[in-house]
């Protein structure tokens, strides 16, 4: 059982959203299809120098980070990437049944892409994705930086409650989702329709993990956890769990912001992400 979409009916127009965001994408960009043991992994490059890896949350693809490259690809060789297992241009060939498969992928993903080390970026599911790999296939890995990272005992019901309310409001006129959620209304509405026709593609990716002590403390690369105060789980907690057990780790909770702080906090992202990605990460809070 691999990822794919119910019907070919469903792909058509499924890309043909992808190609309509795609054409949004703002910096002159290179597209890389990465072999990997589980299959062809797309892959979008821009701008030069210093490496950073971006891993989209859940459905997001590589295009939901065109809110932010241009201003990390002034600065940075900026690989995002389409996650295997969910819509988008990779293109599965083996299921990923296990975190340990998970890691190959990534790890192959990151040989491919042919540097020494990079920093790895990941929202929600692709910062799990990213502490995962940190565990693992610590190798390339020169530092993580997590946006509201799965991993952490987040209870499903609860997080399914709180897409179905944050999707709905995708659907808001731009004035009315300006007062109710933080962020640019135009990129929800630019993502929507390619975040519901992927609901008709079949995911096939390991159950999500949740980290272990041990696993946490394994961890020697820099990292650096953003959260929201309003997030899934108990922000003060997990911050208070990772200080205590990752040799070299930062924490910082964002005021009012929710799972989606990526999409609330455009600029704090981006700052952050550039900071994270600096020589000695200067400009990260301590």
């Amino acid at each position: 059982m691999v990822g794919k979409f119910v019907d070919q009916k469903a792909a058509d127009r499924y890309f043909a959203t992808y190609e309509a965001i795609r054409r949004k994408w703002p910096v002159p960009s290179e597209e890389l299809d990465v072999g990997t043991r589980f299959g062809s992994t797309r892959v979008r490059r821009s701008g030069t120098g210093t490496p950073i890896v971006l891993l989209h949350g859940a459905m997001g693809t590589s295009l939901s980070w065109y809110p932010f490259v241009a201003e990390l690809a002034a600065r940075h060789t900026v690989y995002a990437v389409d996650m295997i297992g969910e819509p988008g241009r990779s293109v599965q060939t083996r299921p990923m049944e296990s975190t340990d498969d998970e890691a190959d992928w990534l790890a192959d993903v990151l040989a491919g892409l042919g540097h020494e080390k990079v920093h790895l970026v990941g929202i929600s599911r692709g910062a799990c994705l990213a502490l995962n790999l940190a565990t693992r296939r610590p190798a390339g890995v020169a530092g993580v930086l997590a946006f509201e990272p799965g991993g952490f005992g987040i209870n499903f019901r609860k997080f399914v409650l709180w897409s179905i309310g944050e999707l709905s409001r995708w659907w808001l006129p731009a004035a009315i989702l300006r007062r109710v959620s933080g962020g640019d209304p135009a990129v929800r509405h630019t993502m929507r329709p390619l975040v519901f026709r992927g609901m008709k593609y079949k995911v096939q990716m390991a159950p999500l993990h949740v980290f272990t002590d041990d696993e946490l403390r394994s961890i020697d690369v820099p990292t650096y956890f953003i959260l929201g105060e309003r997030s899934l789980i108990k922000a003060p907690e997990l911050a208070a769990r990772v200080e205590s057990l990752v040799p070299n780790v930062r924490t910082e909770i964002v005021p009012g912001a929710t799972h989606a702080l990526n999409l609330e906090e455009l600029e704090l992202t981006n700052a952050r992400i550039l900071a994270f990605a600096g020589e000695d990460h200067a400009g990260l809070p301590d």
